[in-house]
């Protein structure tokens, strides 16, 4: 099992919708709005290494109105 935390920042007053696309996203299995650096947080599982940069380079990274991202990859200690 592939395990990823990627913290987003999105555009002002978008947050809501980005959350919303998120959830549509496959491996995604909790998204946090959060107040600091960042305005999002998303937990992802995927079975495969591979399938996790997958989704965050091409669903992730691709959604409206996100400006970045920063991804923390899990060993699952």
């Amino acid at each position: 099992m592939a395990r990823a935390f990627v913290l987003i920042n999105c555009e002002l007053g978008s947050e809501e919708q980005v959350v919303s696309d998120l959830k549509q996203v496959g491996c995604v299995k909790s998204v946090y709005g959060v107040f600091g650096a960042y305005d999002i947080l998303t937990n992802l599982e995927c079975e495969r290494l591979e399938e996790l940069r997958q989704m965050i380079i091409s669903k992730i990274r691709k959604i409206d109105n996100i400006r970045s991202t920063i991804t923390l990859m899990g060993t699952g200690v």
